[in-house]
């Protein structure tokens, strides 16, 4: 555990260092965070919580998981302004997620199954709200937006159990998302919903 939080603070440190010096008007441009130049902040909605990334040191407050807060910093450095397609990918059709992205869609489909499954449509819904998700109409049973980052949100599709099926669906990003994140990042991001929903991953 402790090389673990060694190592997760040497990758907040690396990225925080990343966006040292960067023009914060420039950042919110390309990420779609509003800054405020007179209380030096970019504020965001990220998964329901409402936060603030101060300036110029990059803290983030209040408390959001820790594996959220460094994927919310690697989007401040890597985004670029991609406009959304409003089209959907799994995560093995991220560039280079053939292993990653494929090994995620496949977990995401178990914990979906052997989870979601023992769900009710209200418990799911109430979870989904309690992290800002929006339903929408699809072909699936029940399809929630989450907003992760402005310029990065994930679709979550659903098909509850019957009599001859399991429970199965899947978590999309939009096919912009390489503009915006890493296939590791976008993994991350993925466990991070995947476990607030299911308590497992």
């Amino acid at each position: 555990m402790i090389k673990e939080n060694r190592a997760f603070t040497e990758m907040m440190k690396t990225a925080k260092e990343w966006l040292w010096g960067r023009d914060p008007l420039e950042i919110a441009e390309k990420t779609g965070i509003p800054y405020e130049e007179e209380n030096s902040a970019f504020y965001l909605s990220s998964l329901g919580t409402e936060v603030h990334i101060h300036y110029p040191d990059y803290e983030i407050t209040p408390y959001v998981n820790e594996w959220q807060q460094l994927i919310i910093l690697h989007y401040m450095k890597l985004a670029d302004g991609a406009p959304l397609t409003g089209e959907w990918m799994s995560m093995r059709e991220f560039r280079d997620g053939l292993v990653r992205g494929g090994d995620f869609d496949l977990r995401c489909e178990r914990v979906i199954r052997q989870r979601f499954g023992q769900m009710s449509a209200e418990e799911l819904l109430k979870k989904c709200k309690a992290m800002g998700g929006r339903i929408m109409e699809s072909n699936a049973d029940f399809t929630v937006l989450f907003d992760f980052l402005p310029y990065y949100p994930m679709l979550l599709k659903l098909w509850f159990a019957d009599e001859e099926f399991p429970a199965s669906g899947k978590l999309l990003a939009d096919k912009s998302a390489d503009h915006y994140l890493t296939i590791e990042d976008a993994v991350t991001d993925g466990q991070v919903v995947m476990e607030s929903l299911a308590g497992v991953f």
